[in-house]
């Protein structure tokens, strides 16, 4: 079969490549050309055999999988690394993305999955199973942290600075020599913060700083 997709299969539980075996090879456009049952065997047989699909499995003995498939990627880059495992945990799925696996399955997934995914990883794309698929999104899609909202989002960061050092009860000299400016600049700053704050003097911007917190 010449245009047949070469299939290796990597795992170190024979009944697992067994149902592999059967599964693909009653394809007709499908060829399982050899088995690894270790991580080892997986790299030398991916620079013998050149199969278009890797199934890796990721416990094995010696090597694990994640290892053999930056091994086998590194050596082959051509070669499509399709992750078929029991371990769902996100670091297990982002360590196969890093070492640079194709697609990531869970064993259980039907075998119509199996064989789409094989397809598409020989075609060059990226495939996850649906539960690992809603969880990188969900994870990509999740809000960062909660940022507060700043006390004056008015003041420039220098003058929120500045303010806050007024309501320690420091005078501009004080605040000139602590910032390292000239004591005009932060003469300036405090002018422009009465404005923004729309106080009259000193101790109305320090009761405002002090009720937001600030110094």
């Amino acid at each position: 079969m010449p245009d047949a997709l070469k299939i290796l299969i990597a795992d170190d539980h024979p009944l697992f490549r067994d149902g592999m075996h059967g599964l693909l090879d009653s394809e007709p456009d499908v060829e399982v050309v050899g088995e690894a049952k270790t991580g080892e065997e997986a790299v030398a047989l991916a620079a013998e055999l050149r199969p278009d699909v890797i199934l890796m499995g990721i416990k094995m003995p010696g090597i694990n999988g994640i290892q053999a498939t930056r091994e086998v990627v590194e050596g082959n880059p051509g070669i499509g690394v399709l992750v078929v495992t029991m371990f769902e945990d996100d670091d297990s799925v982002f360590a196969a993305m890093r070492a640079g696996a194709r697609g990531y399955l869970l064993k259980d997934a039907r075998g119509d999955e199996v064989i789409n995914a094989v397809r598409a990883v020989a075609a060059g794309q990226a495939i996850f199973g649906p539960g690992i698929a809603q969880r990188l999104m969900g994870l990509f899609a999740a809000p960062g942290p909660n940022v507060p909202p700043r006390a004056f989002p008015k003041l420039t960061a220098r003058e929120e600075e500045i303010l806050a050092l007024v309501a320690a009860g420091k005078n501009n000299a004080e605040i000139a020599g602590a910032l390292f400016l000239s004591l005009k600049t932060v003469q300036n700053h405090v002018s422009n913060i009465f404005a923004k704050l729309r106080v009259a003097d000193r101790a109305q911007a320090v009761i405002r700083a002090r009720e937001a917190g600030l110094g």
